[in-house]
C-alpha cells in the first residue's frame, strides 16, 4: 500500500472533506488538465447522487466555484471565501484557474441530478468545457471520502507518484503485524520507516507537528466562538459556553477529563460546520475525534515526550486509516458513517494506545474496538448539514476512543474478532445498507425531525 499519513490527514475547509474538498480539488484539477483555457466559451458542473441530494448543506457548489477560479483547501482563507462567492454571483463570471473569464450562470451552470447516481461512486460530478469553435472537453471525476478524488478512468487507489519498494508494505492489518513480530517495530516505527521511503526524516516531523498544530488551532477556536451556524437550522455554538463552565465549575468531577474531551471534539466539528479550517481525521464530518483525543493525550495524560508521543499517536492513527480507506471505505455516501465516526474512534483509538507504549496487538485491539461498536451507524444528516447529529457524534465518538484504548491497553491484545474482520465487516454492512441512510438526507433524523427552514429534509 503506498497511501502516505498525509493523504490521511489534510488541511482544507468545513464542512465536508467528500463534498467540499473533493469537488474543489477535482473542479481544479479539470481545468488544469485542459489544454487551453485562452478560448473557452462555457464551463459547466453536474452533480450526481449523493453530491446533489446534500451538497447544497455541505457547500458544494460554493468549493467548485472555488475550485473552478484556481484555489486549493488547504490555501484559501477562510474569511476571503464570501467576497469571491459574491463577487462571482454579481458579475456572473468566473474567471478560470484565476486568469480566465467565462460566463458562469449558477442556475443555468451547476446542474444537480438528484434522480441520478454515477456508476463509479455515489459522490459523482462531471464538467464540460466548451471552446469558442464548438469542440469541448468533458471529464467525470468522483470524490471517494477524506479529500481523496479519482477520474473515472482511474483506479480510484490511492498513488502519491512516490516510491513502491517499501520497507513495510502491507494490505491488511495481519500483515503489519507479522513484520512486527519479524523485526520488533511497533507501528509507529513501521509507518515511520514507509514514509522516510517518500521523504526526510525531519520532513515528516514537521509535517505531522503541522497536522497536530492545526488540529489544536481549530480546537482553541472553536471553544472561543458563539453564535449560530450557517445553513438555517438555527444551530447555536455550545462547545465555548461549556467550556467556560467547565473551566469554572469547582471541585471538578471525576469524568470532567472526559467531558472536557467531548467538548474539544465538538469544538472542531462546529468550527467545521462554519467552514472553517480543520484536518480531514479522516474526514470533515469526523474531524473532531483525533484532535480531541490527541489533546486529551498530551494534557491529561502527562507524557513524559509529548512531542513524538503525538507523532507516533498520527502514525499508528495513520496505519489504521489506510487499512479502512483501502479495505472498505471512509466515505459516509458508501457505508454510512460507521466509515466516518466509526473510523476515526478506531483510529483515535489506535494512536492513544500506541502513544501510551501499548503493543502491537494492543494498538490492533484498540482499533478494532472502536470500529466494531461503530457498525451500522448511518449518515443522516438534518438538511444535508454537517451538525445534526455530527457535532455530538463527535464527542461521543472521541469518548468512545478513550475507552477503546482502555479496554485494549487492560488486556494483553488477545481478542476473538481482527481489525480486519471487523473492516470486512464495515464493507458488508455499508453495502447491505440502504442509500437512504447513506448521506443522502432521504432518510433517518433527516426525514424525522423536520426543519421549519428545511420542510424538505
Amino acid at each position: 500500500m503506498d497511501m502516505r499519513v498525509f493523504d490521511l490527514f489534510k488541511v482544507g475547509i468545513g464542512p465536508s472533506s467528500s463534498h467540499t474538498v473533493g469537488p474543489m480539488l477535482a473542479a481544479r484539477r479539470f481545468l488544469n488538465e485542459c489544454a487551453s483555457l485562452t478560448d473557452a466559451r462555457s464551463v459547466t458542473a453536474e452533480l450526481f447522487g449523493s453530491l446533489a441530494l446534500t451538497g447544497a448543506g455541505h457547500a458544494t457548489d460554493r468549493a467548485i466555484l472555488l475550485g473552478m477560479s484556481g484555489e486549493l483547501p488547504d490555501r484559501i482563507e477562510p474569511e476571503t471565501i464570501e467576497p469571491k462567492l459574491a463577487e462571482i454571483t454579481a458579475s456572473r463570471t468566473v474567471r478560470l484557474l484565476g486568469r480566465y473569464p467565462v460566463p458562469f450562470d449558477v442556475e443555468r451552470d451547476l446542474i444537480w441530478h438528484r434522480q441520478q447516481t454515477l456508476p463509479g461512486h455515489p459522490n459523482g460530478m462531471r464538467f464540460t468545457l466548451t471552446r469558442q469553435d464548438g469542440s469541448s472537453h468533458q471529464r467525470v471525476f468522483y470524490s471517494t471520502g477524506g479529500g481523496f478524488i479519482h477520474a473515472e478512468d482511474e483506479t480510484g487507489t490511492a498513488d502519491t507518484g512516490g516510491p513502491r519498494d517499501l520497507p513495510f508494505p502491507f494490505d491488511d492489518m495481519a500483515g503489519l503485524l507479522a513484520h512486527g513480530r519479524r523485526t520488533g517495530l511497533g507501528i509507529a516505527g513501521m509507518l515511520r520507516a514507509n514514509e522516510c521511503a517518500h521523504a526526510a526524516g525531519d520532513a515528516l516531523d514537521a509535517g505531522l507537528d503541522r497536522i497536530w498544530e492545526v488540529m489544536n488551532a481549530c480546537i482553541e477556536r472553536g471553544l472561543s466562538r458563539q453564535g449560530e451556524l450557517p445553513g438555517g437550522l438555527n444551530v447555536r455554538r455550545r462547545a465555548a459556553a461549556l467550556w467556560r463552565t467547565a473551566q469554572d465549575d469547582a471541585p471538578g468531577l471525576p469524568h470532567d477529563a472526559i467531558h472536557k474531551v467531548s467538548l474539544y471534539a465538538m469544538a472542531v466539528n462546529e468550527e467545521n460546520a462554519a467552514g472553517g479550517r480543520v484536518v480531514t481525521a479522516p474526514t470533515n464530518g469526523a474531524a473532531g475525534i483525533i484532535p480531541a483525543v490527541l489533546r486529551y493525550y498530551a494534557l491529561d495524560c502527562r507524557p513524559a515526550d509529548p512531542v513524538n508521543g503525538i507523532r507516533d499517536f498520527l502514525l499508528a492513527a495513520s496505519a489504521v486509516g489506510m487499512l479502512c480507506k483501502r479495505n472498505a471505505s471512509i466515505s459516509g455516501a458508501e457505508v454510512g458513517c460507521q466509515g466516518e465516526v466509526g473510523v476515526a474512534c478506531a483510529m483515535a483509538a489506535a494512536g492513544l494506545a500506541a502513544a501510551l507504549g501499548g503493543t502491537n496487538d494492543q494498538i490492533e485491539a484498540a482499533a478494532e474496538i472502536g470500529i466494531e461498536h461503530h457498525l451500522g451507524m448511518t449518515c443522516d444528516p438534518i438538511g444535508g448539514l454537517v451538525q445534526i447529529p455530527c457535532i455530538e457524534r463527535n464527542g461521543m465518538g472521541a469518548v468512545k476512543a478513550i475507552t477503546a484504548a482502555s479496554l485494549a491497553l487492560s488486556g494483553d491484545g488477545m481478542h476473538h474478532v481482527s481489525l480486519d474482520q471487523v473492516i470486512e465487516t464495515m464493507r458488508q454492512t455499508g453495502a447491505d445498507m440502504q442509500e437512504k441512510y447513506k448521506e443522502t438526507s432521504l432518510g433517518g433524523l433527516a426525514v424525522h425531525v423536520i426543519s421549519v427552514n428545511h420542510p424538505a429534509c
